[in-house]
């Protein structure tokens, strides 16, 4: 029996090398969403401190002006920064979905080629069995052939 090898397996093997990659980027990707959202939650941590601190001063039997008002700068810059946050969560879940998209085709062109693959050896095998076959009735004949000489 011949050994089966197919003629598209330096492809096959650079799709799998490029669905690694692929994975490897989306799961980069996806990293990075969740340390912007990190972020983003301690952003809102911090204004919700300042926002509890501001309550406080406001409170407090004596008031310190400046310190109010480095509070409520301070709660400003926050809200400035969350949103400068939220707009970076947003490019980096685009950014994911994109890898996603990208993933899904190098996965799908990968698994074609396995599929390509797999109907080379079904038809391998059929031509070995066919090839099988046929040295099973030659020899059949053969052998046929000699007990009919012998029997002359």
């Amino acid at each position: 029996m011949s050994v089966f090898k197919y003629r598209m397996q330096n492809i096959l093997n650079i799709k799998n090398k490029l669905e690694e990659q692929a994975k490897n980027e989306f799961a980069a990707a996806n990293r990075k969403v969740l340390e912007e959202e990190e972020r983003l939650a301690v952003l809102r941590n911090r204004k919700a401190a300042l926002e509890k601190k501001a309550r406080e001063l406001l409170a407090a039997p004596s008031l310190d002006i400046q310190e109010i008002i480095l509070n409520k700068s301070g709660i400003r810059k926050t809200e400035g920064r969350i949103e400068e946050q939220k707009k970076a969560i947003f490019l980096a879940k685009e950014l994911l979905e994109k890898k996603r998209v990208t993933l899904m085709e190098v996965r799908m062109e990968r698994r074609t080629h396995e599929i390509l693959k797999e109907n080379a050896f079904a038809e391998f095998l059929m031509e070995e069995k066919a090839a099988e076959g046929k040295e099973i009735d030659e020899l059949t004949s053969y052998t046929y052939g000699q007990k009919l000489a012998e029997n002359e």
